[in-house]
């Protein structure tokens, strides 16, 4: 018996004629994620399937890969003979302490003479003549021993490793997320990828007003995000004029609506640049003033460009569910402010009037300040090694 990692596409298996792109993606960022382990990797239109030295390790990160549905250790046998498949499933289930079990069979190879329940019967038939003190439970086994059988050979297992799911990152393009240091943004990216969107970041610092302990907090959530994929842009907009100017033009309780809108415009000028297709951000419905549907209505009135907003139906304690999971939470909730949080009006407007913020606007020349915002944008490059970033001025 060979020792490998079978692979599962699970939602992959339903893209019919994108099919092969979809599993040619899944591929490509596996082997991106394994550079550097000493493996071999094999698939076909239903599974993958990887042998290595470094099992334990690799599954690890596998976990962690968009587009894979489920991993399991199996053992494979290169023959469909039954009395083969009979002692090979002995061997494997043996092994395992339990009382009760069942036998699952996929017959994949459907020209094989006996169906799936008659082989699960005989082979379940053989393990209880051959080991005492054991019973047959189908509904709820203590062990369930699982039979794949394929054209390539009869594949044997046991438990299954639960994946991530979702679609391959890239397979649908690029996307810039707004990511702000809070819990909702680092969250709304992961949703995202898991969509297969890749990723770059955009974040507004606003120095002397916000620190540099802000900064690196937001990179440090971007390198979260990196678990996911390679490698993440943070495009990092100096916002401290736009937002003094916003302030010293008496926007009043306007203050985070206009602030808002500029950031909308310069996200999509970055957006451009870099051949983004779609603006992404942790909005969630109603949960602080800019959330209302009118303030998001107004703010978004600045751009035709899409927005996805993936946690806008979640409530808090969803959203932190999911950021504990992804571990940024513990990163989201330090006490550094970022731009969001200063100048904040006492009072901010929930139901904002479009023709007010245009009146607003008309008191400054915002649009030299976004081009001198945009032609000075810095941008770090963040991976999942902490001494690899690198940095460079737009």
């Amino acid at each position: 018996m060979q020792k490998l990692i079978m692979i599962k596409y699970g939602e992959l298996t339903t893209k019919k004629g994108n099919r092969d792109h979809f599993i040619n993606s899944l591929l490509n960022n596996i082997h991106n994620k394994l550079n550097g382990l000493d493996y071999k990797i094999q698939k076909d239109r239903a599974r993958m399937y990887i042998t290595s030295n470094e099992i334990d390790k690799i599954i690890e990160i596998l976990k962690n890969i968009f587009g894979v549905h489920g991993i399991v250790i199996a053992y494979k046998i290169n023959t469909n003979n039954i009395d083969d498949i009979k002692a090979s499933a002995l061997d494997i289930i043996k092994e395992k302490t339990f009382n009760t079990f069942k036998v699952v069979t996929n017959r994949a190879l459907k020209e094989y003479p006996m169906d799936s329940m008659e082989i699960s019967r005989v082979v379940g038939g053989y393990i209880l003549s051959q080991l005492k003190n054991i019973s047959v439970d189908v509904h709820n086994p203590d062990e369930t021993l699982h039979i794949d059988l394929r054209s390539e050979g009869c594949f044997i297992y046991t438990n299954e490793v639960k994946g991530i799911g979702g679609y391959p990152v890239g397979i649908q393009g690029k996307g810039l997320l707004m990511l702000s240091g809070g819990i909702d943004s680092p969250v709304a990216g992961y949703l995202a990828m898991k969509r297969g969107i890749s990723i770059e970041c955009i974040y507004f610092e606003s120095p002397p007003h916000t620190s540099l302990e802000a900064k690196n907090k937001v990179i440090s959530l971007a390198r979260k995000l990196c678990q996911y994929t390679n490698k993440v842009k943070i495009h990092v907009v100096p916002f401290t004029k736009i937002q003094e100017t916003i302030y010293k033009v008496n926007a009043s309780s306007y203050m985070i609506t206009i602030m808002r809108r500029m950031m909308y415009r310069i996200a999509v000028e970055v957006a451009k640049k870099n051949n983004l297709k779609v603006l992404i951000n942790g909005e969630s419905i109603g949960q602080v003033a800019s959330q209302t549907l009118e303030s998001m209505s107004v703010i978004n009135d600045v751009t035709n460009m899409p927005v996805i907003r993936p946690v806008a139906c979640l409530d808090k304690l969803e959203i932190i569910d999911i950021a504990k999971k992804i571990d940024t939470y513990d990163i989201s909730i330090l006490p550094f402010e970022d731009c969001c949080t200063i100048f904040l009006p006492k009072h901010p407007v929930i139901k904002p009037i479009l023709e007010k913020c245009i009146d607003i606007e008309n008191r400054f020349n915002f649009e030299e300040l976004i081009e001198e915002a945009v032609n000075n944008i810095e941008v770090i490059s963040v991976t999942e090694d902490i001494y690899s970033d690198y940095k460079e001025l737009l």
